[in-house]
C-alpha cells in the first residue's frame, strides 16, 4: 500500500500530468468551458452572482465551495474592493477571501472586471488544482493535507495566519505532534507556542516546507492507520475547502442571504 508521502510525491513530481488528468475529466471539462466562454461577457456583480455555473466555479477554484449559498456574505466583500484597509474581505481572518475579491474586483474595474487574466485563466488553473487535491484527498485526507500546504504555506507571514486556516493548522499540528485539543485553548496562547515552535520564514522556503512535509506525512500514518479514512473535524472547522470556520457562520448570520 503506498505510503501518504510516496502518494504526495507521485502527484508533485508531476504536476503538470496530474493537472492535465483532472482537466480531461469529463465534468471538469464542460464546466471549465462554459467558465472560459462566459466569464468575458460578465459586467457586473449581479451578473457574476445570477450565473450559477459561473460563481459556483470561481468559488471552489479559491477554495471557498462551501460558501457558495452566502452571496450577501459574498456580495459585501465583491462591493467594497480590497483597496481601503477597512474593506470587508480584508477584516477576514482567511486571506482566501482578499485573493477573490482582487481576481473578480468590479469595484475597482467595473466591467472591465473580467477581462484580466486573473479572473480567466488563473482561475481555471486553480480551479483544476482544487479539484486534484479534493480527488485525492477522497483516497488520503493526509495527501490532500500536504498538497495545499505544499501550495499554501508561503502565503503564512504569522502564527495568527497559522491558526485563521485550519488545514494549514492540522499540518502544523499534526507534524509538532500537537494534541488537537490544544486547538480550544487561548488563541493568544496558542500563537505564542506556535512562535516559540516554528520559525514563519521557513514556509518561505521550498526545502524546508518539503522536510515539514516529510514529517507530518510520517506522523499522519502513526496517527491514521487506516489513513484513506477522512478527518471529519475539518468540516466543521475551516473555509479553506475543509468547512466553515465559526467566526464566518457569525458574520454570516449578520447579513440577509440571498445576495442582496
Amino acid at each position: 500500500m503506498t505510503t501518504t508521502y510516496t502518494s504526495y510525491t507521485l502527484i508533485t513530481n508531476d504536476l503538470a500530468r496530474s493537472i492535465e488528468r483532472v482537466a480531461q475529466e469529463p465534468q471538469v471539462e464542460r464546466e471549465t468551458e462554459y467558465y472560459l466562454s462566459r466569464i468575458g461577457e460578465i459586467k457586473s456583480i449581479d451578473d457574476f452572482m445570477a450565473d450559477d455555473r459561473i460563481y459556483n466555479y470561481a468559488m471552489k477554484a479559491f477554495g471557498l465551495e462551501d460558501m457558495t449559498y452566502a452571496k450577501a456574505f459574498m456580495r459585501k466583500a465583491l462591493t467594497e474592493g480590497v483597496d481601503n484597509d477597512d474593506a470587508f474581505a480584508k477584516q477576514l481572518s482567511d486571506s482566501k477571501y482578499t485573493a477573490f475579491v482582487e481576481a473578480f474586483n468590479f469595484a475597482r474595474h467595473g466591467g472591465a472586471a473580467t477581462v484580466f487574466g486573473r479572473a480567466q485563466q488563473d482561475v481555471v488553473d486553480k480551479y483544476l488544482r482544487q479539484t486534484l487535491e479534493e480527488e485525492v484527498g477522497e483516497d488520503n485526507t493526509g495527501v490532500r493535507l500536504a498538497l495545499y500546504f505544499e501550495r499554501s504555506a508561503a502565503d503564512i507571514t504569522s502564527a495568527y495566519g497559522i491558526l485563521a486556516d485550519e488545514a494549514i493548522y492540522q499540518v502544523v499540528r499534526t507534524a509538532l505532534g500537537i494534541p488537537d485539543e490544544f486547538a480550544g485553548s487561548d488563541v493568544d496562547k496558542q500563537a505564542d507556542f506556535l512562535e516559540s515552535k516554528i520559525d514563519i520564514e521557513d514556509f518561505q522556503d521550498p526545502d524546508k516546507v518539503t522536510r515539514s512535509l516529510q514529517r507530518f506525512t510520517a506522523m499522519w500514518e502513526i496517527d491514521n492507520p487506516s489513513y484513506g479514512s477522512f478527518d471529519t473535524s475539518l468540516m466543521l472547522s475551516s473555509s479553506t475547502g475543509f468547512g466553515i470556520s465559526e467566526d464566518l457562520m457569525l458574520a454570516i448570520n449578520t447579513l440577509k442571504l440571498g445576495g442582496r
